[in-house]
């Protein structure tokens, strides 16, 4: 994705090579994902004006040549930064100044980087590339649109099985179990938080009875390697007045927020805008408005507290309210947006009514 406008952008930095290194971790480096369409073991190597090309041990260079369209070379893994050096040099690119993600590096290999590239300088490129990951392609908001529709389905399922489950881990493997067989990745672990549980905004599913009041169930998949997010709020039991009542005043400020959004207002003012709306209920709500989706579940823009980040066409991010009452209950109703033409479009449409189980 968009190595031209990297490569520009690193023109304009002073940087004469940009480095994303992955180590083949469980979660790889998403900005070397977003290049290359790849997620095992290697480096991407981008200079400022020839061809960038991935360098991938044996063992997988077959699968980097399959996933991406950038051409792959092959290195021994026990001395991968020596490989990649001296392959920079046979291509005579000049490495003065070396880009480097830092977000996504250990200290340890960052020594071992400047052991390799000696007397360079190096830029550090994270926010570069999460600028640049900002605004989605065509093909892009295809992948984050189908990611939608599955987590529609799944959650949906989850919903309508839900009396059927005894704990809430239970809910929780549910949503995972579906996800897999359908081969998909999570976006991120499910929360499934019921009764008091449920005023913990990133509880952590228990083997425990689910409890009688709200629950929130916060769930996300990822479709060729992007995410979506979704979170709804039922009832298990029966809901006294006062709580409905909050509910539809959570989901009022949620729809109404879903409409504000292509008001012009930067993301700082939406949030505002949330909280003025929220009115007494403000001081229970405890985290950001929504972010940003892609490659990772938490992207720019942020829409958080005097957040100046502005929307624009080609952006999808989520609108998430919530009113947590410490001890005694938590909602939360979000949903996966699109701006495109000057208002959100909603991309995860499981109806947001007030299910009682």
């Amino acid at each position: 994705m968009r190595i031209d406008e990297f490569r520009k952008n690193l023109n304009d930095n002073g940087v004469d090579i940009a480095v994303l290194y992955n180590t083949g971790s469980f979660e790889p480096n998403p900005n070397f994902f977003y290049f290359t369409g790849y997620s095992g073991y290697g480096c991407l190597a981008v200079p400022k004006k020839s061809k960038p090309f991935i360098l991938a041990p044996k063992m997988e260079a077959e699968r980097a040549s399959k996933s991406s369209k950038i051409k792959v070379a092959v290195a021994d893994k026990e001395t991968f930064l020596e490989s990649l050096a001296s392959k920079i040099k046979k291509t005579g690119a000049r490495a003065r100044t070396v880009g480097i993600d830092k977000n996504s590096i250990s200290l340890n290999q960052f020594i071992r980087i400047k052991k390799i590239f000696k007397n360079k300088k190096f830029h550090d490129i994270s926010s570069m590339c999460q600028s640049l990951r900002k605004i989605k392609t065509s093909e892009e908001i295809e992948y984050i649109k189908k990611s939608c529709s599955y987590a529609d389905k799944i959650i949906q399922e989850c919903i309508k099985n839900f009396r059927y489950f005894r704990t809430e881990s239970e809910a929780a493997a549910f949503l995972e179990f579906e996800s897999k067989s359908m081969g998909l990745d999570l976006s991120f672990k499910p929360i499934v938080a019921s009764g008091s549980n449920a005023s913990m905004p990133h509880y952590e599913p228990k083997r425990t009875p689910i409890k009688k009041g709200f629950c929130v169930i916060d769930f996300g998949v990822k479709y060729n390697g992007y995410c979506s997010d979704i979170t709804r709020t039922i009832y298990f039991g029966e809901p006294s007045g006062k709580e409905i009542e909050i509910y539809q005043l959570l989901l009022d400020v949620q729809q109404h927020l879903v409409e504000e959004a292509g008001s012009g207002k930067n993301c700082g003012e939406l949030y505002d805008s949330a909280n003025a709306a929220l009115g007494k209920y403000k001081k229970y709500f405890t985290h950001g408005l929504g972010h940003g989706i892609g490659v990772e579940i938490h992207e720019l823009p942020n829409l958080t507290s005097n957040s100046k980040d502005v929307l624009e066409n080609g952006i999808p991010f989520t609108i998430e309210p919530g009113i947590y009452i410490s001890g005694k209950l938590g909602i939360r109703i979000e949903d996966s947006v699109l701006f495109n033409n000057g208002k959100a479009e909603p991309l995860t449409k499981t109806t947001k009514d007030l299910l009682i189980i």
